[in-house]
């Protein structure tokens, strides 16, 4: 018999909360996630070529997702305020698409997990913003969080098989 999974956001009548991090000590702490955007041919050699009508995609892209990063609180009910210190997304043209990583880091109570998971995917939402237009199958796709590290938890890293983008 399996151990039942308990959510830290809900408390022993079912009732969501927000968990309380009062008593934590602030500790160094970063996370990773990606994305991609998968495009058709002609996208891609738009994005290669700088001739996509809205602009310099991937540019806005980046900005788009670092703000959202520091947006969480506003998005999510449950997510703590916390400082966003370092916020880096970084975007490449692919056969495929766009691949969209980013990296997210503070010295708060709470880790960045949400934060760097919401920079890639508001990244991602921003380029099929812009290549809509030329592209209406684009597709966000695969978004995920890649690796933590701080806290009580310490560092985790996602098996290799599981992390393409």
């Amino acid at each position: 018999m399996s151990t039942p999974i308990r959510l830290t956001h809900l408390d022993s009548e079912g009732a969501a909360y927000m968990v309380d991090v009062t008593a934590k000590t602030p500790t160094v702490r970063s996370a990773s996630a990606c994305a991609e955007v998968a495009c058709s041919p002609q996208v891609v050699a738009a994005l290669r070529q700088g001739t996509v009508p809205k602009g310099d995609v991937l540019a806005v892209a980046r900005v788009a997702g670092i703000a959202a990063a520091k947006k969480v609180p506003d998005l999510l009910p449950l997510a703590h305020v916390i400082g966003v210190h370092g916020a880096r997304v970084d975007l490449g043209v692919e056969d495929w698409g766009v691949r969209i990583e980013a990296t997210v880091r503070t010295a708060d109570r709470t880790g960045v997990e949400m934060e760097a998971l919401t920079a890639v995917t508001v990244a991602a939402l921003a380029v099929v913003d812009m290549v809509k237009g030329v592209d209406r199958e684009v597709t966000l796709r695969r978004a995920m969080v890649t690796a933590k590290s701080g806290g009580r938890s310490g560092t985790w890293v996602r098996p290799a098989q599981g992390a393409r983008v």
